[in-house]
């Protein structure tokens, strides 16, 4: 297509030059052509064009859509939009439909955006690389044979094989700064509390926040402000003002402090990496920054403390899918015990399960000490760890994560998996808002990604310095898949 931006595909709306329903019958063409990448679990091309169709009956009137006039935005299958399913791409939520819109997609609605099908997803967002979904793993749109990333595997896809130009995601321990990297695009994090989780499926509620996915840093700070700002109905919510973060991409990056953490830099990453993301470092210097060594030094800690709370959280959040007021029921069950133990197995995939039976165990009586209250103890120290970072620094830079892409299965040992996430982990135990933006090509020819930290409620300063960095690196290549597409 010719405009495929967020940004100027609603320019182009609003001035009539196209309209909202040609926008969405092409990326409804993309996706087809795009389907066995698996990015959706669900997509309705007439509820799609029939919101696209409400756009362009609301121009003709002389009326103002929004900010997204008329920009498909893929949503994430835990995030609820009202009469869509809502399955986490899980078996224990099967023909699940969701009454309501989540606080997020409503925003979204209300600025003009058509909402995009379900994107696939690690079961209950419980995974880093898409291999986690009941429904089918999602595919790397560079390589067909690596993984996109989870647990937003689909979202990332879909603006990765540009089938849309933006997707909502979450991100618990990275889930959506990595496949970011992974996949090529942009992806946000904000701060905890920044967008209301109210129409979000918990997975772990002092640790989920829903964030952008694009294809440029301006479509990922326009997105955030539309989707971000106070929700009653979220007691954590946070009621504070929502800037022009968009206003802070283009600006330069002179006099700014940019914290390199070294032992962010050790064993681990890949030697390709570490070279795209120094070369990044590297070229932000020359452009005037000034980067500044700092210390994190309980990070080592950050993957073990991580999923001690994060599995703590999901066994309580879980515990309300027993089979008995929605989703799957096991048909074997002969009394009630037996139905909870059996829709339970036969409904949550095998990581799920897993995860469920280590919270519970780390809250059981006997060990809550010596785990869970420990474990939120350190993250405490990750806190004060940043705090003190930022003391000498603005924004702190690192990988986003420690390899390109990997190849299906070949981290099926849980804590290989695990440790995919060990430089996004660190930002989400603190609440602090980080973002991925694509690096110069691994050695196989895969993104990777340099993320950027900034202190609580300080998105400002992460886009204007990933807006600086995407400026200093120009254009990427494409994704073989979207350029099949585009010119086919």
């Amino acid at each position: 297509m010719p405009e495929f931006t967020a940004a100027q595909i609603a320019a182009a709306v609003k001035a009539g030059d196209r309209t909202a329903t040609s926008v969405a019958e092409e990326a409804l063409g993309r996706a087809e052509q795009t389907s066995d990448l698996d990015a959706f679990v669900h997509l309705d091309a007439d509820r799609i064009l029939a919101q696209a169709r409400a756009v362009d009956a609301k121009i003709a009137e002389g009326i103002d859509p929004g900010p997204l006039a008329g920009v498909p935005v893929v949503l994430k299958d835990n995030l609820l939009a009202i009469d869509e399913p809502a399955t986490c791409a899980s078996r224990i939520l099967d023909r699940h439909v969701s009454l309501t819109d989540g606080h997020a997609v409503a925003r979204l609605k209300a600025a003009g955006a058509v909402t995009f099908g379900r994107a696939n997803m690690d079961e209950f967002a419980m995974g880093s690389s898409g291999e986690n979904s009941a429904v089918a793993s999602a595919r790397n749109p560079w390589d067909r044979d690596r993984v996109p990333g989870g647990s937003s595997s689909g979202s990332a896809v879909a603006v990765g094989a540009h089938v849309a130009p933006l997707a909502l995601g979450s991100d618990t321990g990275g889930s959506i700064r990595q496949p970011a990297a992974f996949s090529g695009v942009v992806g946000a994090k904000p701060t905890w509390g920044r967008v209301s989780r109210r129409g979000l499926i918990a997975f772990a509620s002092s640790l989920d926040q829903i964030g952008p996915f694009a294809t440029t840093v301006a479509d990922a700070a326009v997105c955030l402000e539309a989707i971000a700002g106070f929700d009653a109905g979220d007691a954590t919510s946070a009621n504070r003002e929502v800037p022009s973060w968009a206003s802070e991409v283009g600006r330069d990056v002179k006099g700014l402090r940019i914290g390199v953490p070294e032992s962010f830099f050790g064993e681990g990453l890949a030697d390709d990496v570490e070279a795209s993301v120094r070369g990044a470092l590297n070229a932000l210097a020359a452009a005037g920054a000034e980067l500044v060594p700092v210390e994190l030094p309980h990070a080592k800690y950050a993957v073990a403390t991580y999923y001690i709370i994060a599995c703590a959280e999901a066994s309580s959040n879980l515990a309300r899918f027993d089979g008995v007021r929605y989703g799957h029921r096991s048909k074997t069950a002969t009394d009630v015990l037996s139905m909870y133990a059996r829709s339970r197995v036969e409904g949550f995939g095998e990581e799920v399960r897993r995860r469920i039976m280590l919270g519970t165990y780390v809250l059981s009586a006997g060990y809550y000490d010596a785990y869970y209250r420990k474990a939120q103890q350190v993250r405490t120290r990750f806190i004060e760890d940043f705090k003190t970072a930022f003391e000498t620094c603005d924004v702190i830079a690192s990988p986003t994560a420690p390899t390109t892409a990997f190849r299906f299965g070949d981290n099926a040992d849980p804590l290989s998996m695990y440790l995919a996430d060990v430089y996004t982990i660190p930002a989400s135990l603190a609440g602090l808002p980080g973002i991925s933006v694509p690096t110069a090509p691994g050695a196989d020819g895969l993104p990777t990604g340099i993320q950027f930290v900034t202190p609580s409620w300080d998105e400002g300063t992460m886009f204007r310095v990933a807006g600086a960095w995407e400026s200093l690196r120009g254009p990427l290549g494409r994704p073989t898949h979207a350029a099949d597409v585009e010119e086919g």
